[in-house]
């Protein structure tokens, strides 16, 4: 049973609660700036156990009357293609996802808002897509001076110049595929073509990370600079928060550096400012609902681990230059963690070293370890998962689960017909092939019925296991970490 460190239902009752109260201090108009993501929050459930991946859609759907969803794309992202790192889709390619979610959840989508808009082929070509297929679709210009020169930004050649999207609800959240797609920005025009209508709205701020009411270096405020660290976010004590009201609270460089620009713009659309410090601007309940501090901190931690390995990765792969492995390093010294300290990483190494071969290990959401090695016809991750399964199911960890009989004309087709260099299977092909076994046979079907019972599960390999093994685990609900080396040496890897 995996242990809960989280109380998801106080979340979602509180969060309501708080935003409900946000929306009628400002009249009844809030602009909500969504940050992090919304339907699919895999961070936070990581690092917070209990935390549902799509508590946030689920706060949302107990407001959903009062709902209005804006998303934002940066147009300079869909001119140079930009990917979402962990679904591998363009970002114009996820606003017609996130469109589609929010409709199957009976979630209203106003309209879409292409930002930094300069004419780009592109995003003309997008926005006449979102036409076509009856979506509002808006443009927001680049402003010189941004965000500094106040005075231009707050005027009818700033924020005057943008497009005013029309809104219906009190609720108006706004949100994007990805950072950097001018969120805040949109907020702030929306705010200032509303002051010209004589329309009363405000503006907050929803960031589930940093938590502004645990300490500074708290293992799950790490963890997010971990999981920011290529973008060089830092953790900071909030010092406009302290001056006004004599408390500590934690939030990040960029919106501290951020606030009194923020303050002097709301000053001159509005007349006077809501807010005292960034801090004021949040409304994150997420640290009221930790409920065993302990597991959050053990499941941070690992976060952290995960992510100091990932990095390195990365750098092997070339898809990074490995600028944020010094300061994961410096982020896992100070959540007193070395690889060396991890049973998991330690279990795993010390397979490969017994057998001669690539290994892995997993650690179950009740603390048991298990290992597998690389075999004839199964890789290290087959391996690994098919014993996981033996160990769930209360099975003899000798018991074949895949005949040879099925297993050997697989590997038949991988090599002779399909002309693959490897003939072991990958995760999904045992899946199958358990999944065919288990019709005729009781053992198979016992251990295919424990799948469900890996989530939360944390594994980790000897080596870099392939990108199709990776997202099988994943999906299956396992975390997963690899040494940064590959099992043979050569140029191509994929």
């Amino acid at each position: 049973m995996s242990k809960i460190g989280f109380d998801n239902q106080k979340y979602l009752v509180t969060q309501s609660e708080q935003i409900r109260k946000r929306i009628a201090q400002f009249g009844g108009k809030l602009y909500l700036e969504f940050g992090g993501k919304l339907f699919d929050d895999y961070h936070a459930s990581r690092v917070l156990p209990g935390f549902a991946p799509d508590s946030k859609m689920k706060m949302l759907q107990q407001l959903k009357d009062e709902v209005e969803i804006v998303i934002t794309i940066n147009a300079a992202d869909i001119e140079a293609n930009k990917r979402r790192g962990d679904l591998g889709i363009t970002y114009d390619e996820d606003v017609l996802r996130l469109i589609d979610t929010f409709r199957e959840l009976d979630l209203y989508v106003g309209s879409v808002v292409l930002t930094r808009y300069d004419g780009q082929a592109s995003a003309n070509a997008f926005f006449n897509q979102l036409s076509e297929l009856g979506i509002k679709c808006y443009k927001h210009y680049s402003i010189a001076g941004y965000p500094s020169d106040v005075k231009h930004i707050v005027s009818d050649d700033g924020l005057g110049k943008n497009d005013y999207i029309e809104t219906t609800r009190s609720l108006v959240v706004v949100t994007a595929p990805g950072p950097g797609s001018g969120k805040m920005a949109t907020c702030l025009s929306q705010l200032y073509h509303e002051h010209k209508r004589g329309v009363t709205a405000g503006y907050a701020k929803f960031e589930t990370f940093p938590i502004w009411n645990l300490s500074l270096k708290h293992p799950v405020n790490l963890a997010y600079e971990a999981a920011t660290a290529d973008l060089n976010d830092v953790n900071m004590i909030d010092p406009f928060h302290l001056e006004a009201y004599g408390e500590t609270a934690v939030n990040y460089n960029r919106d501290v550096e951020i606030f009194p620009v923020l303050n002097a713009m709301f000053e001159l659309i509005q007349g006077t400012s809501p807010y005292q410090s960034p801090t004021d601007m949040g409304v994150n309940m997420a640290g009221n609902c930790i409920i065993d501090d302990k597991i959050c901190c053990d499941a941070s931690r690992m976060e952290i681990l995960r992510r100091y390995y990932s990095a390195k990765v990365n750098k092997l792969r070339l898809l990074s230059d490995g600028s944020d492995i010094m300061k994961l390093e410096l982020l896992m010294n100070q959540a007193g963690l070395t690889p060396d300290k991890c049973p998991l990483v330690k279990a795993a190494l010390k397979k490969e070293k017994e057998t001669g071969a690539p290994a892995g290990a997993l650690q179950l959401p009740d603390g048991r370890i298990i290992t597998g090695k690389t075999s004839s016809t199964l890789g290290a991750a087959s391996a690994l998962l098919l014993n996981a399964l033996k160990t769930l199911g209360g099975l003899d960890d000798e018991i074949l689960l895949i005949s040879a009989e099925v297993l050997e004309p697989i590997c038949e087709l991988k090599t002779n017909y399909l002309k693959h260099k490897n003939p072991r299977l990958h995760t999904d092909e045992v899946l199958m092939s358990l999944t065919v076994s288990a019709l005729t046979n009781p053992i198979a079907n016992k251990a295919k019925e424990q799948l469900a019972n890996l989530r939360g599960s944390n594994a980790h390999f000897s080596v870099i296991i392939s990108e199709e093994d990776e997202k099988i685990l994943k999906r299956l609900g396992i975390n997963v970490s690899c040494e940064a080396k590959y099992e043979i040496k050569k140029l191509y890897h994929k």
